[in-house]
C-alpha cells in the first residue's frame, strides 16, 4: 500500500514532537494494513492523542488532514 501526505500534513507530521510523531505514524501504518472498501471515502483514524483523516483510491492512501491534541 501506498501513502501519499498532502502537503499541509506533511507540514504538520514534521513539525511535531517526536513521541507525537511517532502515534502518527503508528496510525498510518494500522491505516495501510486495514482492508479498504471498494468506493472511496472519507475515514478517520484516531489514538491516544493523535488522529488522520484519510481516503484510499486503490492502492494508495492519501492522508488529508492530522492533528493531536497536545
Amino acid at each position: 500500500m501506498k501513502v501519499e501526505l498532502i502537503q499541509r500534513t506533511a507540514d504538520v507530521l514534521f513539525g511535531v514532537p517526536d513521541d507525537v510523531h511517532q502515534e502518527i505514524i503508528t496510525l498510518v501504518t494500522a491505516v495501510a494494513r486495514t482492508p479498504k472498501p471498494q468506493a472511496p471515502e472519507v475515514a478517520a483514524a484516531f489514538g491516544e492523542w493523535c488522529w488522520l483523516v484519510y481516503t484510499s483510491h486503490g492502492d494508495v492512501i492519501e492522508v488529508l488532514d492530522v492533528g493531536c491534541a497536545r
